[in-house]
């Protein structure tokens, strides 16, 4: 804080000063004020269905920054979630959603400090100039909005309005705190004033509005806690599962057991709904309605189309099948993996009702969250698996999981699948999708992997006078299937583990391996082959660009087993 003094004052009248607000100041009361604003938002968000403004500077800064920036973010918050065990879908949208909030709080201290200086430098009513501040910012958020929003429910006029006013009101109580600052270093000192008063009236007025801020924004924060929405899909229609495409592997059945027990601690064969994982683009997932829903189909077709979703689930007949995705980011022994049954159209079946040229190559594919991806129709047109699915475990898809449509290729990973999908065009040429332009794979096609999941020491049982500790886990190879899995403990030779019939040839294979144990600390590992006996690689390399490779191993302690 600075200060100038006036001209010379009558006899025996103290000096006035005028004071000039550090912008320091700005930056914390900039700070403090946007705290109950992002409450408000979010508070309007879950009543009105009005926008909640973090969530779109976070994908507007997304789509602004290089890939291998966005990588490096990605790749070093799964490494830091996967150190501490978290789990890592929930934990990565939830360091999303609060960056999303960082940065406009950021935003907020950055253009309350400029304020100040600007207030400092034009002299001018600091009100109206903080309100102007507060008018600039307020409509940098609503060109925001506007481009980035996939979450309001309220009209595009009322959102644009609110977000303006809100911002603007910020800017105004910025510019009423200045004021209230200057007043207390303007008030007159005495020769004997060494400053403590002002200093204690300077330190009350931070605490008043400091309490202020942190009153209203607790009221809003808990607020917004009780009035959040849920988003039910559940009755959106009703799911018939038509024709359940089944195991077609070509491997031996004699290499799976179809009643293997698989070790305790191993995870379930089908994945509960709510533990799917999910990673998309957004902070979070669009909200679309499906009433008013119409798929967009465009392009090389007889004639573009607007197709209501009811004529997608009524009109054709439905393929459901067991289905395992897996995200490219997945590390080794990652939990980023998923098994459930998917229910939808052959891509095939719609694209003969949608009379597609048999001259298009690819079908581009865009998502309501701003993502896109191209399929290539030679896998469309000779693999009925490919389907526009809308439901998965016999229900509509969730809002989270990508309702009211996503597809389903084949041996792909999760980030050549777009869900959310609201348009698609079918093209001669193909394009570089959303992951691609930031130097992820093109084909995305999914490496073979194999976790142990459990060492069960539990479970330890005797048989014939030798111990035997159960060891379980999953292998996954995409499409491809898997013909063999092979545990290896210590430094010893690789051995057969025991695999139980897959629900399809499209999901990850449960397998066993009972070990006749000695005490000690023990280190495993585990590794496949797929269905033509091509071998895991064993190299290890990181997610990017094709996904992860290596073994999986794990360590455990096992104790000396003593009778009685």
């Amino acid at each position: 804080m600075t200060l100038e003094n006036t001209p010379s004052s009558p006899q025996n009248t103290p000096p006035l000063q005028t004071w000039h607000v550090h912008s320091g100041i700005g930056i914390f009361v900039g700070t403090l004020f946007i705290l109950p604003v992002i409450t408000l938002l979010a508070l309007a968000d879950n009543l009105l269905g009005l926008p909640f403004v973090p969530f779109d500077v976070f994908s507007f800064v997304r789509d602004l920054l290089p890939g291998a920036v966005l990588t490096f973010g990605i790749d070093s918050m799964v490494a830091v979630i996967r150190l501490f065990g978290l789990d890592t879908d929930t934990t990565a949208k939830l360091a999303e959603q609060a960056m999303a909030v960082g940065m406009v709080i950021i935003m907020a201290a950055l253009i309350g400090g400029v304020a100040y200086f600007a207030i400092n430098r034009i002299k001018r009513d600091a009100v109206t100039v903080g309100g102007l501040f507060g008018v600039a910012f307020g409509v940098a958020m609503a060109l925001i909005v506007a481009g980035k929003n996939i979450t309001a429910t309220a009209s595009p006029v009322a959102s644009l309005f609110w977000v303006l006013v809100i911002f603007t009101l910020w800017g105004l109580a910025l510019g009423w705190a200045y004021s209230q600052w200057q007043l207390i270093g303007a008030r007159p000192m005495t020769s004997d004033d060494d400053g403590n008063a002002q200093s204690a009236e300077r330190r009350k007025f931070l605490v008043q509005i400091g309490g202020a801020s942190a009153t209203l924004t607790v009221i809003g924060a808990g607020l917004s806690a009780f009035f959040q929405p849920e988003v039910d899909t559940s009755d959106a229609f009703e799911v018939s599962t038509g024709t359940k495409l089944g195991t077609t592997s070509t491997a031996s059945e004699s290499v799976y057991i179809a009643d293997l027990q698989p070790a305790t601690g191993t995870r379930p064969e089908i994945t509960p709904l709510d533990e799917h994982y999910r990673i998309d683009i957004s902070a979070r997932p669009p909200l679309i309605d499906g009433e008013t829903y119409r798929l967009r189909v465009t392009g090389m077709v007889k004639e573009p189309l607007d197709i209501k979703l009811t004529d997608l689930v009524d009109g054709y007949e439905p393929v459901t099948q067991y289905v395992t995705l897996s995200c490219i980011s997945n590390g080794i022994g990652g939990d980023l993996i998923s098994t459930t049954t998917w229910t939808g159209i052959p891509f095939r079946i719609l694209m003969e009702a949608w009379g597609v040229n048999p001259l298009a190559q690819y079908a581009k594919i865009t998502a309501a969250d701003g993502f896109d991806e191209w399929v290539d129709l030679s896998i469309a047109r000779t693999d009925e698996r490919v389907m526009l699915a809308y439901a998965w475990d016999g229900q509509p898809l969730k809002q989270k999981h990508g309702f009211p449509l996503r597809i389903y290729i084949p041996d792909r990973y999760g980030m050549k699948q777009p869900k959310w999908i609201t348009e698609i065009e079918f093209v001669r040429e193909w394009g570089e999708g959303y992951w691609v332009r930031r130097n992820w794979s093109e084909q995305a096609l999914v490496q073979i992997t194999s976790v142990i999941d459990t060492v069960s020491k539990d479970d330890i049982y005797a048989q014939d006078g030798t111990y035997y500790v159960p060891i379980g886990g999953i292998a996954y190879s995409g499409a491809k299937g898997i013909s063999a899995v092979e545990i290896k403990v210590n430094d010893g030779e690789w051995m057969p583990a025991q695999l139980k019939t897959p629900l399809s040839d499209t999901t990850w294979v449960l397998w066993r391996f009972d070990w006749a144990f000695t005490p000690g600390q023990h280190t495993f590992r585990v590794r496949a082959k797929d269905r033509a006996g091509k071998p895991q690689i064993e190299t290890n390399a990181p997610v990017r660009p094709d996904g992860a490779t290596g073994i999986h191993s794990r360590r455990a302690t096992l104790d000396d087993i003593t009778e009685g």
